[in-house]
């Protein structure tokens, strides 16, 4: 039985071989050099997962799944940035002097206490937009109700989460650590 089709592999090998240095120089005008390398894989493992997606003109369709890939590589160097000047902030608000550990225990354990108060529900709205870094639209999704409902359900558990902290121990010092999930937004 002989087919002219190639196989999958032999396939996607002519599309690495062809549309690869393509797709790197793609890669190169947006991200930094040492990053360009991860976008080409990421962009040519979506087409290996979906290669009989792949139009018979394949190049504008890598071209998109690289910018996707691009603008999904942003975002999570962002989230990162953001949560990594996030802790940095905390621990200068909340553990300014390392010889205090035991008001740093004391305060996060209010934390603590004060999210294990609320509904799961409300602790998983919090979480998706603090600890995941999404935003409402993304987190509603997530969650798998509206947007409109997701941001309602924010909004009570970050006023329940401010109350159950302010009913707290130590409760100033804990409050400076809600910043990040006390702001609307």
């Amino acid at each position: 039985m002989s087919t002219d089709q190639p196989s999958d592999a032999q396939r996607f090998s002519e599309l690495w071989d062809r549309y690869a240095p393509r797709i790197q120089a793609y890669a190169l005008r947006h991200v930094a050099r040492d990053e360009a390398p991860e976008i080409v894989a990421e962009t040519f493992l979506v087409a290996w997962r979906r290669l009989v997606d792949v139009p018979g003109e394949p190049l504008p369709w890598l071209l998109v799944v690289a910018r996707n890939t691009v603008a999904s590589h942003h975002r999570s160097r962002h989230r990162a940035r953001v949560l990594s000047d996030e802790l940095a902030r905390l621990h200068a608000v909340v553990a300014p002097d390392s010889s205090a550990p035991d008001e740093v225990v004391l305060e996060r354990d209010a934390l603590l206490r004060a999210l294990a108060a609320l509904t799961p529900i409300e602790r998983e709205a919090l979480l998706l937009v603090a600890w995941d870094g999404l935003l409402p639209a993304q987190a509603a999704a997530v969650a798998g109700c509206s947007t409109t409902a997701f941001k309602v359900r924010l909004h009570r558990a970050r006023r329940r989460l401010d109350a159950a902290v302010a009913a707290e121990p130590g409760a100033p010092e804990a409050r400076a650590a809600l910043t990040l999930v006390s702001q609307e937004g």
